[in-house]
């Protein structure tokens, strides 16, 4: 993937246009609020405009991003408008942000391939922190699967893998273990496990496995 267009800078946008950015690819942002133009500007090309006509979204460039975010929530039928000029340009991959699940399923059939509902999301992510104690953090991968960082469930330290039976016991993959090495003022280092290696106290651990036996956990 080389180009993302980005319509909406609001705060998420604006987040999301930002990290994108860092990460190397190109970005293309639009908006009709110049000041948030003017900021995003520093890292993304930062287009004022209206959407919601399609023309202003060929101009801009976004008939060759290789994916469209439609970061738009308040304005359900601007968020609406954008996405079905999204397709219409022909991007294969249009994700939208919705604000409701009556929102999410009319972006749904008006084209969206992907619908993402972050202030949802962020609150279940904070709500699973606080309600489990042993899961650090946590990211649905699809429907039903995910991939979270924990701590070594009681019972576990000093043993291995294999001496746990960790996976028989929980059902879930360990993907890697974050381990404090000899400087613990510096990052975690990240081991790719063997059966043999032994689980340490205060390891993290990132595993993947179903959504209901990482809640299991709790």
């Amino acid at each position: 993937m080389k180009r993302v267009g980005i319509i909406g800078a609001g705060r998420f946008g604006l987040a999301l246009a930002e990290s994108l950015a860092n990460a190397g690819l190109e970005v293309i942002l639009i908006d009709r609020n110049r000041p948030a133009m003017q900021t995003a500007s520093e890292f993304a090309t930062a287009l004022q405009g209206d959407a919601t006509q399609p023309h202003v979204l060929e101009e801009a460039g976004f008939g060759e991003c290789d994916l469209a975010v439609v970061a738009i929530g308040s304005n359900i039928e601007a968020s609406m408008m954008v996405t079905a000029n999204c397709k219409e340009l022909g991007i294969t991959n249009v994700v939208a942000k919705a604000t409701s699940e009556l929102h999410g399923k009319i972006l749904r059939r008006i084209g969206a391939d992907s619908v993402i509902y972050p202030d949802r999301d962020s609150a279940n992510r904070l709500a699973r922190s606080i309600a489990n104690h042993n899961v650090i953090d946590f990211l649905e991968v699809s429907d039903g699967f995910s991939i979270a960082e924990i701590d070594v469930p009681s019972g576990m330290a000093d043993k291995s893998l294999a001496e746990s039976n960790f996976r028989k016991a929980t059902g879930l993959s360990v993907l890697c273990v974050r381990r404090i090495g000899a400087d613990a003022s510096k990052a975690r280092k990240v081991l790719i496990p063997q059966a043999t290696d032994v689980l340490k106290s205060d390891d993290k651990l990132i595993v993947f496995g179903e959504t209901f036996k990482l809640n299991a956990l709790s």
